[in-house]
């Protein structure tokens, strides 16, 4: 249970503060005609440390997974059970909802607030819900890439064999990459309870358009997964003889 809390928590972490300072700090109008605030830069920069500091706060008591599509590529590349997976993706998704509504009561205090725009709370989405106006293929390749590269940079920073205790730097600086690099293609999920959190707050139009932030996120994870498995794997025979010196 100790693992499932974290998890909701990280998650609730992740979406406040990603989600959060793009509703909430992206743009703030400052009476003058101009906007103030974190822009796109600072959005980006959020999600990357709401993982970094959740990582460094909870990933020894979780494995600081806060995704259900980290969950996946950890699964595909046996360094995750795969009994566990449901009861971590629900923790995730009741994190992310309960982060949603917090936004959600927050940006709804404000006089003139209204769920308008293409993504209204930060929600993901491709054609006329895409920040740049991308077509559902552009936003299928780009989030299964985008996640793909992100459990190839969190299967090799947790490696045995890596530096240790960089690999929430590393996992922080690469989601803030892929959100420079996706956010106005999908508004970047790579992350389905990410997205789910927001979008059911945002109305049926940006539910319906969730599958794709499910599925194309779990199959680059799965893919990276696999591949880091087949190919990156250290050899079972060194990890045996490892064992055994370590043993004696």
């Amino acid at each position: 249970m100790k693992k499932y809390i974290a998890e909701f928590i990280g998650t609730f972490w992740l979406v406040l503060g990603g989600c959060g300072s793009a509703v909430l700090a992206a743009a703030i109008p400052d009476g003058n005609n101009n906007q103030l605030g974190l822009g796109f830069l600072g959005v980006a920069f959020a999600f990357g440390l709401t993982v970094l500091t959740m990582a460094f706060a909870v990933g020894h008591i979780s494995g600081g997974h806060f995704n259900p599509a980290v969950s996946f590529g950890l699964w595909a590349g046996k360094r995750f059970q795969g009994s566990q997976l449901l009861p971590y993706i629900i923790a995730q998704v009741l994190g992310a909802i309960g982060a949603g509504l917090i936004i959600y009561l927050i940006a709804s205090g404000k006089t003139g607030f209204a769920l308008s725009g293409s993504n209204p709370l930060a929600t993901n989405g491709y054609g006329e819900h895409s920040p740049g106006g991308y077509n559902l293929f552009a936003c299928l390749i780009t989030e299964v890439i985008m996640s793909f590269m992100f459990l190839m940079i969190i299967l090799g920073s947790t490696d045995r064999r890596a530096p240790v205790g960089f690999a929430p730097i590393a996992i922080g600086l690469g989601l803030t990459l892929i959100h420079l690099i996706s956010i106005p293609v999908t508004n970047t999920s790579v992350n389905p309870a990410r997205s789910s959190g927001v979008a059911l707050f945002a109305g049926t139009e940006h539910i319906a358009q969730l599958w794709l932030f499910w599925v194309a996120p779990i199959v680059g994870a799965l893919l990276a997964g696999w591949l880091y498995e087949a190919v990156f794997a250290e050899p079972k025979e060194i990890t045996t003889q490892q064992e055994l010196e370590r043993i004696s």
